[in-house]
């Protein structure tokens, strides 16, 4: 019994050693996708899905009190995919969140959570919510998980979507979702001068 813990635990070991964590200095590449329903506060009745794809920069190492410690990444995703499905109509669209403010807690085992604060554009071949615009602006709130593999992680969140026009048509009543979002992605280490990464 007592070699097939130290088995176990040996095995555990290798294979925490050999997965990418975020890092200060690093970068993240990620394929993810989402969709949801209508939540009250806007036009009822509707539903979204989306892909799209990202790239951050992991700015800082740990920083924070006690469970609070984390890193804050920096990112930016294009979303050559978004689908509106509502009662007039189907709207297509592209996107792209400029901004995206990501906090990855410091956690030390396969399991990394992390809240974010988006924000970003929407353009739509029908206007969305119908009889309003084609141009939109998506702000947007997550909490989720990244699950550490020993090359690639996968995550999945929990995402509140506004999509509104911010005024830019008289007619603004402002579409809310609640959305989850499954991706695949990888954490590429930081660069350091003189030492060699196979």
């Amino acid at each position: 019994m007592n070699t097939l813990l130290r088995s176990v635990l040996l095995l555990s070991s290798l294979v925490a050693a050999a997965q990418v964590r975020p890092e200060g200095g690093g970068h993240e590449i990620q394929l993810w996708t989402g969709g949801g329903h209508s939540v009250s506060g806007g036009v009822p009745s509707t539903e979204v899905w989306n892909l799209g794809l990202r790239y951050g920069w992991i700015l800082t190492r740990p920083h924070g009190p006690g469970f609070l410690s984390g890193r804050l990444e920096y990112a930016v995703d294009v979303l050559p995919v978004f689908m509106v499905f509502q009662r007039a109509n189907t709207a297509f669209g592209v996107g792209f969140n400029a901004l995206n403010l990501k906090w990855d807690f410091a956690t030390r085992g396969t399991v990394v959570p992390y809240l974010e604060l988006s924000g970003g554009a929407l353009f739509t071949n029908h206007s969305v919510p119908t009889g309003t615009n084609t141009v939109n602006f998506t702000p947007s709130a997550a909490l989720g998980t990244h699950f550490l593999g020993e090359k690639y992680n996968w995550s999945v969140e929990v995402r509140y979507l506004h999509i509104s026009n911010a005024g830019l048509t008289v007619a603004n009543p402002g579409l809310n979702t609640v959305q989850v979002r499954l991706g695949i992605g990888r954490f590429f280490p930081a660069h350091h001068p003189g030492v060699h990464r196979p």
